[in-house]
C-alpha cells in the first residue's frame, strides 16, 4: 500500500510517543516539547521540537534518537530535526491528564 501523510503523520506521532523524557517519566509528545510535524508531498518529515530546558544534558540523545527512530518508519524519504526554544517550554503547556500523573495538580 502506498503510504499517504495521513497515515505517515499517525506513524511519527506513535514513535514519538515511545520515547521518553531521561528525566520525567513521561513521553516526549505527550509532554508537548514537539512543536510540530511536517510531511512534504515527496514524504521528507520536518519536525520543530524542543528541551524541557536550554541546558538540558540529554538534549543531544534525544534529537538523535527522534531523528533515528522516526526514519525507521517506512515510506518516510528523510527526516530533519529543529531544535528551537521559542516559544520555551513550560510545565503550564501540560494537559491536565499529565500533570494529575506527575502530582502536579
Amino acid at each position: 500500500m502506498e503510504p499517504n501523510k495521513e497515515t505517515l503523520n499517525s506513524a511519527v506521532i506513535n514513535v514519538l510517543k515511545n520515547i521518553y523524557d531521561p528525566e520525567i517519566p513521561v513521553n516526549i509528545y505527550d509532554l508537548k516539547l514537539i512543536y510540530s510535524i511536517d510531511i512534504d508531498d515527496e514524504f521528507n518529515v520536518k519536525i520543530v521540537m524542543t528541551m524541557t530546558a536550554p541546558d538540558c544534558p540529554e538534549a543531544e540523545f534525544m534529537f538523535r534518537e527522534v531523528k533515528e527512530m522516526v526514519s525507521y518508519i517506512e515510506g518516510i524519504k528523510s527526516v530533519d530535526v529543529e531544535l528551537t526554544f521559542n516559544p520555551p517550554w513550560s510545565p503550564d503547556m501540560l494537559s491536565d491528564d499529565i500533570k494529575l500523573e506527575l502530582g502536579m495538580m
